[in-house]
């Protein structure tokens, strides 16, 4: 067999380095946290009501909206403040709580394959 006869291979495609920016492994753990807190249907519904509210929400209303016992809110609450969903502010002798819209939106950015799509 004749090597010189045998066709060049090239190096597919697959194989190229990726262009454009990575995250860093901090920032990729932060938002791994973030997905991780809302990988519970009832944190996808707290985020959901606090984003829909223009003003802070008491532990207290949310409670009957989701029709829990108030630890299991508040084990909930803790978790996204945890992760930087939401900021909590004291009243007293109750918690309100408001989106982090600038952490949700950092995680919205993750997201965004708006200029990844051809």
């Amino acid at each position: 067999m004749n090597v010189d006869a045998l066709p060049l291979l090239s190096v597919p495609a697959c194989c190229q380095p990726l262009d454009g920016p990575s995250l860093t492994d901090a920032e990729a753990e932060g938002t791994a946290s973030v997905f991780k807190a809302l990988s519970d249907p009832t944190r996808v519904k707290i985020v959901n009501m606090l984003a829909r509210s223009s003003e802070p929400v008491c532990v207290c209303e949310l409670t009957p909206a989701l029709r829990l016992a108030q630890p299991t809110v508040s084990h909930h609450l803790k978790k996204l403040v945890d992760a930087g969903l939401l900021l909590r502010e004291q009243r007293g002798v109750w918690a309100f709580y408001r989106l982090d819209r600038d952490a949700v939106g950092r995680a919205a950015g993750i997201l965004d394959l708006e200029g990844a799509i051809a």
